[in-house]
């Protein structure tokens, strides 16, 4: 799932990505929203909700919206950062190296709120799921193109109605309507996985906390780390 890059990557590959991510960003961003009243992965709604407060002169509020929209960003910057700089010196597994990270400080980020009693009702949680939300999402969207975007639900919502008029009134050669159900199989996935993922991640979140997040960092890290190796045994074939 994160060995393979651009062209190269199948559809069902993608769909395994984003299946497999999206449960994960929407398991995050519902138990966030949850726990403190605010989406770590929503950047839509955090940026109107942001008018509103800063309109109505809540400034306290509006510049939390603020943090978690910077934070967002630099998550992103640093995760494309990160890639270039690794794609330069040619690191293979360089895309399986950022979600390491983010399950790495999604772990820290579980062990604190444990540890440090009322650090949920801060901004340093939910900051950091957004930052971590970011650089997901920047992930994903490099390796695939922008085919594959875990958070930005927006987006593939505004996709699966385009594909489902083009299916139904506009591609009439065989091959334009493969690509196009190829296109609307993984939206639907990525958006099915995200409704199913907050489900879960709020059910979970009620019931053990932010032993949630340690368990999502496990799986994040279960399927990261050995596709680092993967791309590390590949890359050395190729050399001989």
């Amino acid at each position: 799932m994160l060995v393979h890059v651009g062209d190269d990557r199948s559809v069902k590959i993608d769909i395994g990505l984003a299946t497999f991510l999206a449960a994960a960003a929407g398991a995050i961003n519902a138990a966030g929203f949850h726990a403190m009243g605010f989406f770590s992965a929503n950047m839509t709604g955090n940026v109107s909700s942001l008018s509103d407060f800063a309109a109505l002169g809540q400034w306290t509020l509006a510049s939390l919206l603020a943090g978690l929209l910077a934070a967002y960003i630099v998550g992103a910057f640093c995760s494309a950062l990160l890639i270039e700089v690794g794609r330069r010196r040619n690191v293979h597994g360089i895309y399986a190296y950022s979600i390491i990270s983010e399950g790495v400080l999604l772990a820290v980020l579980g062990t604190a709120d444990l540890l440090l009693p009322g650090i949920h009702s801060g901004p340093i949680l939910i900051v950091g799921l957004s930052f971590l939300m970011g650089l997901q999402n920047a992930t994903t969207t490099r390796i695939s193109n922008a085919r594959v975007r875990t958070t930005h639900v927006s987006g593939m919502a505004t996709d699966i109605g385009v594909e489902l008029a083009v299916l139904l009134g506009g591609a009439r050669d065989n091959d334009d309507r493969g690509v196009v159900r190829s296109r609307f199989a993984l939206h639907l996935s990525t958006l099915g996985a995200f409704l199913v993922g907050g489900i879960v991640g709020v059910l979970a979140y009620i019931a053990m906390g932010s032993v949630l997040l340690l368990i999502i960092a496990a799986a994040l890290l279960a399927v990261s780390v050995p596709e680092a190796r993967r791309a590390q045994k590949l890359s050395r074939k190729t050399m001989f």
